[in-house]
């Protein structure tokens, strides 16, 4: 167990906080210990703890469904695929799976559960019924918020649950140094740190891919420490430069990408042996195009991985997890067998753990999906360890309790109340009109496009015209730090009236603030601060819907039917205020991300994506 492993279990066992009989057990899970009783046991020697008989094996390994074969399990690991008949003694618990095509456990390779607004205890509670048995999450929007610390806490939960939780370690805390401030800051000795514990199995998106290409320190200190660990890096490569720029970006050994929205940008990184993660989340639906690089050339798919990089609650009540993102992908016209890879051993090898996860085959762990449909992905139950964790669409057994202290629901440290004033976008003296750098955000997806609009000047600040669909927007330092604060326009969320305010701000998640009046831009930050946290939607005075995020600003306490509810009142707000955008709020929250192109807004004011530079908001 690494130092701050201990220093984080005696502070939190001395505060009674949790119930601290942590398990240790990785998908190693003893492995080196058991070897010899698990070959005994795929010879008859000693007698198999379960024995699944009568399916269908998806074999991920050659791409074919094996009919007539069972399968042996021992302390949780398969031993034997086939005739199983010798393993089975008095004791071994039978399973019946005629009619059913057995998959191994879906593995989602890039994902925030911090954006599912729930900790990682009701996440699984949420996904893991719906096949998903591992997840690789990047726990850096807590890291901005709480630091290294933060990463502890969700790690330590994610170590206590039946789904199998690794995390890679955040490289980028803040995203963009130098263009914003964030609650932490992350360098070369941090991401040595957290190499140092079992469950962080890389590094987290390199998001300044800039550093990566022109030889920033800093960026390639990151890079030696993980790589010196023996552990894979994960990319954020967003700008359009696939030549060049993107092998740059390879040859630092980058291993994989969620970055891709078109066939071509998936393509391209398959061609040069990155990993190509192809998206499908709440609000960034981009698998419809992305597996067009698939069906529309006959190419070998073993770089191809299927991730939600971001899903809200309504849509894991209503869609499900990793199973939505498989039926998106075969009703695009991928094979299922090769979806189901996509989400298995492809994963499991780009994360070098395929020794232990992503298939159904001898010595890998016993994580087994029941499917009654596979063209529907239609899951049934889910095994864990050779254990029936789900059936139905519910857990089937107890998750342990995990609180948070104190102080990680105490995130939200504005340096003053907002005002009225603090909203005040002046235009240049006598002049009656202006042009103002705006940002447009684009429905579904995570880019945006720099537009330059002409206002009128009244009462010396620039008015947008009702037609131009323009609002105000505010992004302020909440960490205790500076207090500074960016102020610019913002097109294409359809608001009509009011403000919308929220914590959840990529990914230094900041008080992002967004409204058409300032009087209510005021109410929603100020209430949101006061409440700790989240989101919330003001109109005329009066709060239309609030959804309290107490921990980092950024999850709540509560289980995913009562954050599900609290989601859709505040849909329905934003509706009242106008927009009728699909997941506005995951829109809005990337407006403050400036690793992604082509303009946004964070405390130092509007960045220009592409050139990398900061911009006033009237043009000079």
């Amino acid at each position: 167990m690494p130092e701050w492993s201990r220093i984080l279990q005696g502070k939190l066992m001395k505060m009674g906080v949790m119930n601290m009989n942590i398990s240790y057990s990785l998908t190693e899970k003893n492995f080196n210990e058991i070897t010899a009783e698990l070959s005994q046991t795929a010879m008859g020697l000693i007698k198999a703890d379960v024995v699944i008989r009568g399916g269908r094996i998806v074999n991920v390994n050659t791409g074919e469904i094996e009919d007539k074969k069972d399968i042996a399990i021992k302390h949780g690991r398969i031993v034997l695929v086939g005739k199983v008949e010798h393993t089975i003694g008095d004791d071994t618990t039978i399973i019946d799976a005629t009619g059913y095509t057995l998959a191994p456990g879906f593995l989602d390779g890039h994902m925030h559960v911090e954006s599912s607004m729930m900790t990682v205890r009701e996440f699984t509670r949420a996904a893991l019924p719906h096949g998903t048995t591992t997840i690789f999450m990047d726990p850096h929007e807590i890291a901005n918020v709480l630091g290294v610390e933060g990463v502890k806490l969700m790690t330590e939960e994610g170590r206590k649950m039946p789904m199998k939780v690794y995390a890679t370690m955040p490289s980028c805390v803040p995203a963009a140094p130098g263009f914003e401030d964030a609650g932490a800051v992350f360098g070369p000795a941090e991401i040595k740190e957290g190499m140092e514990d079992d469950r962080i199995i890389g590094l987290g998106e390199m998001m300044n891919f800039p550093g990566i290409i022109y030889g920033d320190k800093s960026a390639h200190g990151e890079l030696q420490a993980t790589l010196d660990a023996g552990k894979p890096i994960t990319g954020h490569y967003s700008i359009p430069d696939l030549e060049i720029g993107l092998q740059a970006y390879a040859a630092a050994g980058i291993a994989s990408c969620h970055e891709s929205t078109t066939k071509e940008d998936a393509l391209a990184r398959m061609r040069l042996g990155m990993y190509a993660k192809m998206r499908e989340g709440s609000a960034w639906h981009d698998v419809k195009e992305t597996v067009r690089s698939i069906t529309e050339n006959n190419i070998d798919t073993r770089y191809a991985v299927l991730v939600t990089d971001d899903v809200h609650p309504h849509t894991l009540k209503e869609l499900g997890h990793i199973d939505h993102v498989l039926r998106r992908a075969i009703r695009q016209g991928v094979n299922p067998i090769t979806a189901i890879q996509m989400v298995t051993i492809n994963t499991a090898q780009c994360f070098q753990v395929d020794r232990h996860l992503g298939s159904i085959s001898p010595g890998r762990c016993a994580d087994i999906v029941f499917i009654s449909d596979l063209v529907e992905v239609a899951v049934d139950k889910v095994m864990v360890d050779g254990k029936i964790a789900a059936e139905q669409g519910k857990m089937s057994i107890e998750l342990p309790l995990y609180t948070y202290p104190e102080e990680a629901r105490h995130s939200v440290h504005l340096k003053e109340k907002l005002k009225p004033e603090h909203f005040v976008i002046k235009a240049p003296e006598k002049v009656t009109s202006v042009k103002a750098h705006v940002i447009e955000i684009i429905e579904a997806h995570v880019g945006t496009h720099h537009r330059v609009i002409e206002m009128e000047v009244v009462d010396g600040q620039p008015l947008p015209k009702e037609s131009d669909d323009v609002a105000k927007v505010m992004v302020m330092e909440r960490h205790g730090g500076p207090g500074t604060f960016g102020l610019g326009y913002v097109k294409g969320f359809g608001l009509k009236s009011g403000a919308v305010a929220s914590t959840v701000a990529h990914d230094s998640h900041n008080l992002l603030i967004v409204g058409m009046n300032d009087e209510d831009m005021v109410l929603a930050g100020n209430a949101l601060a006061e409440a700790g946290g989240g989101m919330i939607a003001v109109k005329d005075g009066k709060i239309l819907a609030l959804l309290p995020l107490p921990i980092a600003g950024l999850m709540s306490d509560r289980t995913l039917e009562e954050v599900s509810a609290n989601v859709a009142q505040l849909d329905q707000a934003w509706k009242e205020l106008g927009c009728n955008l699909v997941s506005p709020f995951m829109t809005m929250a990337l407006i403050s991300l400036p690793v992604l192109p082509e303009l946004r807004l964070t405390n130092r004011g509007l960045v220009d994506c592409l050139n990398f530079k900061m911009l006033d908001a009237v043009v000079e």
